[in-house]
C-alpha cells in the first residue's frame, strides 16, 4: 500500500493504514522532534502521540497536498509544546548520536574535535527558545526555505526570519570560543 492509498484508507476509518504511515514517516519525525527536544524518549513519545493523534486529524488533511509537510508541522508543533511544557531535566550522557551515520576511517584527533564541536552546538542549541530552535532545525537540518517553515508553523514569513535571527545572534555568541582568533 502506498502513502496515497494508506491515506484514503485512515479517511474511510481504516486504523490499519496508520502502520504504512508510520513505515514511510517514522524516521524523519523523531529525527525532527528530537532535534526541537534533545530529549530521544520524549522524541519518540511526541511521535507516537502525533500518529495515534493523525487517526483524528486526517479530516483536516488535503490529499492534493504533500502529506509530509503537513505531518512534520504537527509533530514540530507538538515538540515545541512538550519543550515548553516539560520541566529542564539535566542528562548526565552526551547528546544522542545514534541518529548520524559515522564516517569511513576517521581520523581519531578530527574525530575528538567533531565530537567536542557536536557537543558544543548541541549544548548552545539546547540554550534556546523551543520556537527558535525549531526554527534552526527546519531551516538548516531539514533544509526548508523561510517561507516553508511559515507554512509548517503557521506563522508570518518575517516571525521565521525573526526567529532565526534572533537563534543565529545568541548561537554566535554561545560558540564564540569555538571560531578560531582572527575569524569573523
Amino acid at each position: 500500500m502506498d502513502e496515497r492509498q494508506a491515506i484514503a484508507r485512515l479517511k474511510a476509518g481504516d486504523i490499519a493504514a496508520l502502520d504504512t504511515l508510520a513505515d514511510l514517516h517514522y524516521v524523519a519525525a523523531v529525527r525532527a522532534a528530537y532535534l526541537v527536544t534533545h530529549d530521544r524518549p520524549l522524541a519518540e513519545d511526541v511521535v507516537q502521540t502525533a500518529f495515534l493523534r493523525l487517526a483524528d486529524r486526517i479530516g483536516l488533511f488535503d490529499a492534493a497536498r504533500p502529506f509530509a509537510p503537513w505531518f512534520l508541522r504537527c509533530v514540530i508543533n507538538d515538540a515545541v509544546k512538550a519543550v515548553t511544557r516539560a520541566r529542564p531535566v539535566l542528562s548526565l550522557d552526551g547528546p544522542d548520536d545514534s541518529l548520524e551515520l559515522p564516517a569511513a576511517d576517521p581520523d581519531p584527533a578530527e574525530t575528538l574535535l567533531r565530537a567536542e564541536t557536536r557537543a558544543a552546538v548541541w549544548a548552545a542549541l539546547g540554550q534556546l527558545a523551543p520556537d527558535q530552535r525549531a526554527a534552526v532545525m527546519l531551516r538548516y537540518y531539514l533544509d526548508l526555505s523561510e517561507p516553508e517553515i511559515a507554512a509548517l508553523q503557521v506563522v508570518p514569513t518575517g516571525t521565521v526570519k525573526w526567529r532565526l535571527h534572533a537563534a543565529r545572534r545568541r548561537l554566535r555568541g554561545l560558540l564564540a570560543a569555538l571560531r578560531p582568533l582572527g575569524s569573523d
